[in-house]
Formats: C-alpha cells, structure tokens, sequence
C-alpha cells in the first residue's frame, strides 16, 4: 500500500465487491421470473472464501421466491421479480401496514484506514486513548455505504427503506482494509390505504 499514512477509500475494491453481489442478486432474479414469482422474500447475500487463492471469492445470493394467490403482488419498476431482505412475517407485516417493497437497495465501501505513526503508537503505550485515525475512517466509510444505499432507494422511488443493515468485515484483506455494506428493502406506499391491527399482549 503506497498511501499507507492516509485513509483513503479503494474504489476499484468497492465497485468490484458492489458488481460481484449484483451478478448474484441477478442470476437469483432471472431463477425467480422463469419460475413466475412476483418477488422474493428472505434474500441472503453471502460471501464465501477459499484457500485456493486469498484474491477469490464466491458471492451467492439465496432467497424465496413467492406469488400472490390473487395475483395481487406488483413486480420490481424493472418488471422483474422484486427482491426483498425481510423475513416472511416482516413482509407480511409490511404490506399489512399498507406499503410494499420495489427492490432491495444496497452500498458498498472498502476503505484503507491509516497506519498510526511510529513515534504515536509509542506515545501511547500502556494507555487508552482513541485511535482517532480509526474512528474518523470508520465514520467516513459508514456514511459513503449508508449514502450509495439511499441513492438507490431514491432512483426507485421509495418512500423510505426498512429491515436496514449495515455490516462491517475485512474478508481477510488486514485490520487496516475493511468494508462497510449497507443493504435494506426500499418501500412504497400500496394504492389502498391498510392500518395494522392494535397488538393483543399474550
């Protein structure tokens, strides 16, 4: 690493790890339409590694696909199955409460956090302090992942994204090389208005 003094994303990391998830999300969406599925619900984005090469990777996308009875469920805008991270009851609750998901919304950054200075690290020997290089690169990193999945939300349309994670891993890159992935389900008002009924204490 030539900057290893400064924090800096790796943009060519985060589109690469943002492409390999959509190439999955893909091939699960054209399954889901040969199968007639208005949706999927429970999507699960998962990375695999090897050790037949620390730069290989495997991205796998899995998730249920699920057709209204009536034929009452609305496709992704893109006319493809919609694709959603909520479980089966969450999704049954969101479209209870009279909304319903147009596609799953997601970011991706991998940033370089700086390597602290010799002189600095043995200032701080034997006392706790802030790493403040850390904890400004992490901030940093959180809000680019959390922004590009707001902009995907936006591009469809949605009035808001709900199930919202944010993850954080190195996948073996090193403590100073870490990603920050944000993932939820953008939603959008059903044409009918719907309350969810007063919860009952069991």
């Amino acid at each position: 690493q030539s900057n290893w003094k400064q924090s800096m994303e790796m943009a060519v990391l985060s589109q690469a790890m943002y492409e390999a998830r959509e190439l999955a999300m893909t091939r699960m969406e054209e399954e889901a339409d040969q199968l007639g599925a208005d949706g999927i619900v429970g999507v699960r984005l998962d990375i695999g590694r090897y050790e037949g090469g620390e730069h290989l990777a495997e991205f796998i996308a899995i998730g249920t696909a699920v057709k209204h009875h009536e034929g009452e469920l609305h496709r992704a805008p893109n006319g493809r199955p919609f694709t959603s991270d909520l479980s089966g009851q969450d999704f049954w609750t969101l479209l209870a409460s009279g909304h319903r998901p147009v596609g799953l919304v997601m970011g991706s950054c991998v940033y370089h956090v700086a390597h602290q200075g010799m002189m600095a690290t043995m200032r701080q020997v034997g006392q706790n302090v802030e790493m403040p290089n850390f904890t400004q690169a992490l901030y940093d990193a959180r809000e680019l992942a959390m922004e590009r999945m707001q902009k995907e939300a936006e591009e469809l349309h949605a009035e808001g994204i709900v199930g919202a994670q944010l993850q954080e891993r190195s996948h073996g890159w090193g403590s100073h090389v870490i990603e920050f992935f944000a993932v939820g389900t953008a939603v959008v008002p059903l044409a009918t208005e719907s309350r969810l009924p007063e919860p009952i204490p069991t």
